[in-house]
């Protein structure tokens, strides 16, 4: 008499992810990629609530269960309360994209204490929290999971402009290898570094799309590149520690100036 059948494995969770600034541009393009793969996405917002509102509903076009979160990452309490949020809405969470950052202009004559301040915050600080909240939580599930760090390719490629926003991601990527030795193996740490991207107030159409023709490539990134690099990120296990550069070869040639100033 044959054994009886095994009965059916029970569906597994899908995984859970928060995407800082993820109601607009490239964090979007981020969050749409992941719920794509089947991901759901905690959308992280600070005042855009509307267009976070849509961006669940085309994450739920994919993936049924995305939610959005607002915080202001400036503020160090709301920072600490929005994985333990998100955790309580989803049951856990796997992975934190840091995508939301501070850009604005200074350099070497208009520096000073507090521009630096700001963008240490929102762009170094900020993404720092977040991955040890993530630890504790892994931690306590004896979990493993992933922070994927935005950065960018002027820091292989400086330039003086945005000289605060330029620190505080060099502190970020100098942040990737602490972070990595530090919370192995529960939690790894990627780099994603993307060229010129998207266009802003400050670039025309055509000025934008001369730009970024400008790479060996002859192309820099697209948003879509910049999630495909992000999901490779989260699914590979053997990464921590790195940076992807995702910019077309911009990083291999030398610019004098920003591209939004140039």
């Amino acid at each position: 008499m044959s054994a009886p059948a095994a009965p059916p494995a029970a569906p597994s969770r899908p995984r859970s992810v928060l995407v800082t600034g993820a109601a607009r541009r490239l964090g979007r393009a981020i969050a749409l990629a992941l719920a794509a793969a089947g991901w759901r996405v905690a959308i992280h917002y600070r005042q855009s609530a509307e267009d976070a509102i849509k961006t669940v509903a085309e994450c739920d076009l994919f993936t049924v269960g995305s939610a959005c979160f607002d915080a202001d990452l400036d503020d160090e309490a709301a920072t600490r309360a929005l994985l333990p949020r998100v955790i309580a809405h989803f049951g856990a969470v796997d992975a934190v994209v840091n995508s939301a950052a501070l850009f604005e202009h200074d350099d070497a004559t208009s520096f000073g204490y507090a521009a630096l301040e700001r963008h240490l915050r929102s762009n170094t600080a900020a993404p720092i929290v977040l991955a040890q909240a993530l630890h504790a939580h892994l931690v306590a599930r004896d979990a493993r999971g992933c922070v994927v760090n935005l950065l960018d390719q002027k820091l292989w490629n400086p330039n003086p402009d945005f000289l605060s926003y330029t620190l505080s991601k060099a502190a970020l990527e100098a942040a990737n290898t602490l972070l990595a030795q530090a919370m192995a193996p529960h939690v790894r740490v990627v780099g994603v570094a993307p060229g010129l991207t998207l266009t802003s107030h400050l670039l025309s159409e055509e000025k934008f799309q001369a730009l970024h023709q400008l790479s060996p490539l002859g192309r820099s990134s697209t948003a879509d590149d910049v999630a495909s690099a992000v999901r490779f990120a989260l699914d590979n296990g053997a990464l921590t520690g790195t940076t992807l550069l995702v910019d077309g070869g911009q990083h291999l040639m030398k610019f004098d100036r920003d591209f939004s100033l140039m």
